[in-house]
């Protein structure tokens, strides 16, 4: 196909990362590739666009722009859908589904401008062929994106389908697998970019999630030390569009597979809750890197460090009532019954001041015992976080958990009073 301009939205925050990304994947600088608010924009081919969708960990989407223009009604939307060859990417025998974001819109219903896109796209097939393609709001085989920004309308054609954190390794079917509120996966990239890990550095470090549930940042982290493309195991909504050309995307994907490599930094994970550790380990199997990632039980405040060589500590530390689920030590019966109390009384806020403190302080008491010379990493909606822990941070970076504005905070640690014992660190401390 000729040039097209393709726009990859991602999670605030994410935008400078995402844009050295792209240019990391096709090359692109200066006016082919812009970087904006919640998103990249580029002047790229239809292979990039298959490219991205296959390679990108942190864009949610891969959208074309098929068209845009300014309106102030309903009818100029209409207009504008009618206007763009639809025939060229879809058939009337298919199905189609539009989809809505708004900032700042003069419109009073997305609802009915939906609804007169649908119309303009339907009438427009029904002109060309005779007859309409369906609408299917649960599993469209089409998804067209309209975006309303104060004074223009923007539409674009999906060729991700899922939304590309669905890597296709989860155990969705299972229903367990993935545990409380997981980490997105391009959330978990964009903290591990966010970090500068490298591990195809000249002396690459480990990277160790203590926290890792259902094991989103170690799975993560091992796909791109083996070099693995995150959307080698799932599906894509280009597929069912007509420019599709299965021998383009069977070379695209053979040759993402040739590049795998064996692991070339060491992952580790643990956490305290052995159930979210088998699920770690069976997320980490459907991801091709069970070998390589090692995940163990244990409590975040009493697990030595997995390796003698100091490297990166990267967690989404968990809060309120999952802080009692994340260490136990130091806590007698006594203090666990009082943060049961407050945890039932007054919640997850009540949850955070009692025992949220207590735990944050023991774990900063223990990474100042244990983990001199690692550099520690957490996100945290918590802007008082460092005090609480008494670190001073040398680095703050915004990120957005879904709605949730958030920090990363990097801490570089250096030993307490209480230093610990030399040797006590070692490669089988996560036996």
């Amino acid at each position: 196909m000729n040039e097209l301009t393709l726009f990859l939205p991602c999670a605030a925050g994410v935008e400078d990362f995402l844009a050295d990304e792209v240019h990391a994947l096709t090359g692109l600088t200066g006016h082919d590739l812009l970087t904006g608010r919640g998103g990249v924009l580029l002047r790229s081919s239809w292979r990039d666009a298959l490219a991205l969708n296959l390679h990108s960990r942190l864009a949610q989407r891969v959208l074309v722009r098929l068209g845009a223009q300014p309106y102030r009604s309903e009818d100029d939307l209409y207009a504008l859908a009618s206007g763009i060859a639809w025939e060229i990417w879809f058939t009337p025998r298919q199905s189609f589904k539009i989809e809505v974001t708004a900032q700042h819109s003069p419109l009073k219903s997305l609802n009915f401008a939906a609804l007169r896109v649908k119309d303009a796209v339907a009438d427009r097939f029904r002109a060309k062929a005779g007859v309409r393609p369906d609408v299917q709001t649960r599993w469209p085989d089409v998804r067209i994106h309209l975006h309303l920004a104060g004074d223009e309308a923007q539409l674009y054609i999906d060729t991700s389908g899922e939304p590309l954190f669905k890597r296709g390794w989860r155990d969705v079917a299972g229903g367990g697998a993935k545990g409380d509120a997981p980490l997105k996966e391009t959330l978990a990239a964009a903290m591990i970019a966010a970090t500068g890990w490298d591990p195809h550095a000249g002396e690459p470090l480990p990277l160790y999630d203590p926290c890792c549930g259902s094991g989103t940042v170690a799975i993560e982290a091992a796909q791109i030390a083996c070099r693995m493309a995150p959307g080698l195991r799932r599906r894509f909504g280009f597929e069912k569009l007509l420019p599709f050309q299965a021998h383009v995307w069977a070379a695209l994907r053979d040759e993402a597979a040739s590049a795998v490599v064996p692991p070339a930094a060491p992952v580790f994970g643990s956490d305290i809750s052995h159930r979210m550790v088998d699920f770690a380990q069976r997320n980490a199997e459907r991801a091709g890197v069970a070998q390589a990632v090692q995940l163990r039980g244990g409590d975040a405040l009493q697990r030595m460090p997995p390796t003698a060589q100091p490297g990166i500590l990267l967690l989404n530390p968990p809060y309120g009532e999952r802080i009692a689920a994340a260490g136990s030590a130091g806590r007698n019966a006594e203090q666990r019954a009082r943060e049961r109390r407050g945890a039932a009384a007054g919640g997850r806020e009540s949850a955070l001041v009692e025992d949220g403190g207590d735990f944050f302080a023991q774990l900063a008491a223990h990474w100042k015992r244990h983990y001199a010379g690692w550099q520690a990493w957490m996100l945290t909606p918590d802007l008082k976080l460092p005090g609480r822990m008494r670190l001073k941070e040398s680095r703050r970076v915004p990120l957005w958990n879904g709605p949730i504005e958030c920090r990363l905070f990097r801490f570089d640690l250096v030993a307490g009073s209480a230093r610990g014992r030399p040797g006590a660190a070692g490669p089988d401390a996560l036996a």
